[in-house]
């Protein structure tokens, strides 16, 4: 794993090695390893190297091709090199290394922008073609590695991070509000956008290729739900377990491909607990494994967690945290470059953290519950679904009721509080339903949030389009794929996968992902939807396969979220942060927000009326972006 960066000017202007250099030692925490600087000409390449295969400066970066006609900075893994490797020096081409970036580069020599399509994992890299001066860009399917770019009539220039980027003194640091407002509904910034004008995200799944100083962007990839395998019989559900514990032990098998040490997250839920299973199975030697908890009983999984270590016989290390909020939000924004709200970016730093004293690269369980149907809203989609069939003038009765006698409480864990959510929820469309359940802020509450400059300036865009968007574009015949493309290509993209690059290299630590192989998630795609959620029944097929491999206490459990405890902090140790910071001058300065509405939140929420944990967090790590990424000269490193 590494970190990328470059620029190309087009004006024939050289471009300023110090630059590349700034920008290269910005991303230093991706690959502490090793250094790469390429100049030529109004060219320049930047690399930071994390060594994982090839750990010899025969696999140094940036790295050119025979002539030096091409050059490549890359960031990822390919799991499939070794083949592909094989099939081009068939064809004559000569490797002087053992990595897996040389194979691409060769690849790129024979097949272009279409080389990405026979690459099986996690990637973002450039290639320069010296000889028809273009720059390609491209970024694996599903999103596991970043790769921002700016482009204007002078230069395009592209990084790892967005610091990186701003190490280019001729980009202005400006807010980008359309993105902010986005960010308020989904608690990231979604792609293409990012949260700073001008620059943009490059779309997972998609290539840009820069020439003549026109910049084209393309996709190559889509996970399409159709056709259907034909599961009419339990013969044939039971030959789709065999044929889908084959393909995750696959999965995993490339994935242990390593010079460097090698363990797992644990954190006692089905995914990561099915990784783990066939990392023993496969691996000489017990799997080193990792789990963080907290001392809050209802945040902490490490029970489950030793139920799995324990069935498995791993190396075991668990680390239980009392989290320095104050302290550790600072560095969070640093490393994220944009406002970020999904909280388990805490203990995802912390166990990062954990896992890079004893190892390099670790396998985790995320994309599960995209591919398999994993999550609550699911199973309350589907009553909602049932609830439709109910006569219409009923439900304009017992709706209304239901919400009307329904006890207020604020703990959105209890029982009334989900019921009347529920009944809230009951006229909205199912793909609606989904959007609120997912987001914050909706429509309603960002017109009360926001001062009407801020509205101006925001135009009337309503950001529920972007879900809506992505339910338009799913290849699928059922409302349940049709959520988890929305999921993948949205939720996953933008939040976890973001949130699991951010945490693991801000310790130099390399995170794998079985779950989201290309060709298992195209595989589980197909898998009629019923065996994924049926009757309240959440990844019925994955759960039936690992029965027999599985504690039941894993197989059996209600699903938890791997969070912290916001609500208590913002009533507590975080209290004084959160007034001060959201209700002091600069923030109100800037125009954004109701001051009186901010502080209704926050005084509601400490006095017990009303939970507001999520939209206080949200608020907060914005102002402490702003803070740190526009009204400072540059984000100081000693945040980190």
């Amino acid at each position: 794993m590494c970190g990328i960066c470059g620029k190309i000017n087009f004006h024939n202007e050289p471009v300023d090695e110090n630059l590349l250099k700034r920008m290269a030692s910005t991303i230093a925490h991706r690959g502490p390893d090793d250094e790469g600087i390429y100049v030529k000409g109004s060219v320049g390449l930047g690399h930071r190297r994390l060594s994982i295969i090839d750990l010899s400066q025969a696999a140094h970066q940036p790295m050119s091709n025979e002539d030096g006609s091409l050059w490549i900075v890359f960031n990822g893994e390919i799991y499939n090199f070794p083949d592909l490797k094989k099939d081009l020096i068939k064809r004559g081409h000569i490797f002087r290394s053992h990595s897996d970036t040389e194979v691409i580069l060769h690849l790129y020599e024979e097949e272009g922008p279409e080389c990405v399509k026979k690459l099986r994992g996690m990637f973002a890299f450039a290639v320069w073609n010296e000889k028809d001066r273009s720059l390609f860009l491209a970024r694996d399917r599903v999103g596991k590695k970043p790769l921002f770019y700016y482009s204007d009539n002078n230069c395009l220039i592209f990084a790892s991070e967005i610091k990186a980027i701003l190490q280019d003194l001729t980009i202005k640091k400006k807010p980008d509000f359309t993105a902010i407002h986005h960010y308020l509904t989904y608690q990231s910034v979604p792609s293409p956008f990012s949260a700073f004008e001008g620059i943009r995200k490059l779309l997972p799944a998609h290539y840009l290729l820069c020439k003549d100083e026109r910049v084209d962007v393309k996709r190559y990839w889509n996970l399409s739900y159709l056709p259907k395998f034909s599961v009419k019989t339990r013969a044939a559900e039971k030959e789709l377990e065999t044929e889908l514990i084959d393909r995750l032990n696959e999965a995993v098998k490339i994935r242990l491909i390593s010079d460097v040490p090698l363990g797992a997250f644990l954190s006692g839920g089905m995914d990561s607990s099915v990784v783990v299973a066939l990392m023993s199975r496969i691996m000489k030697g017990h799997v080193k494994t990792f789990s963080i908890g907290f001392y809050e009983e209802d945040y902490d999984e490490l029970r489950y967690a030793k139920i799995v270590a324990d069935k498995f016989e791993t190396d075991h290390t668990e680390f239980k945290v009392m989290p320095d909020a104050v302290d550790v939000l600072p560095k969070l924004v640093w490393h994220y470059n944009e406002p970020f709200a999904d909280s388990s970016a805490i203990p995802s730093y912390y166990v990062s953290k954990l896992a890079r004293e004893h190892v390099t690269v670790v396998l985790n369980g995320d994309g599960g519950d995209e591919s398999f149907a994993g999550y609550g809203r699911y199973t309350a989609n589907e009553l909602a679904m049932r609830f439709e069939r109910i006569p219409e003038f009923l439900r304009k009765k017992i709706f209304p009721f239901l919400i009307a006698v329904l006890p207020s409480t604020p703990d959105p864990n209890s029982f009334f509080w989900k019921m009347k959510r529920f009944s809230q929820m009951l006229a909205l469309s199912p793909e609606m339903r989904n959007a609120h359940w997912l987001t914050h802020f909706d429509n309603e509450m960002k017109n009360g949030l926001y001062t009407d400059g801020f509205k101006e300036k925001t135009g009337g865009i309503d950001s529920f389009n972007i879900i809506l968007d992505r339910y338009a574009h799913a290849e699928s015949d059922n409302f349940i794929d049709s959520t988890l493309y929305a999921d993948v290509t949205l939720y996953l993209a933008d939040t976890l996968l973001v949130k699991m690059d951010i945490a693991s290299m801000a310790h130099s630590l390399e995170a794998r992902s079985p779950f989201l192989d290309h060709e298992l998630m195209e595989f589980a795609a197909r898998i009629p939807a019923h065996l994924k959620l049926h009757k309240g029944r959440t990844k019925i097929i994955l759960k039936n396969t690992f029965k027999d491999i599985l504690p039941d206490d894993i197989i059996k459990r209600k699903k938890m979220g791997f969070g912290v405890p916001l609500d208590h902090w913002f009533r507590n140790e975080l209290k004084e942060m959160a007034y001060d910071t959201l209700l002091s001058k600069r923030c109100a300065e800037r125009g954004y927000f109701n001051e009186n509405f901010v502080k209704k939140i926050l005084d509601e929420h400490v006095s017990g009326t009303w939970n507001w944990q999520y939209h206080i967090y949200n608020l907060l790590m914005l102002e402490l972006w702003h803070q740190q990424f526009i009204d400072s000269n540059s984000p100081s490193s000693k945040e980190r």
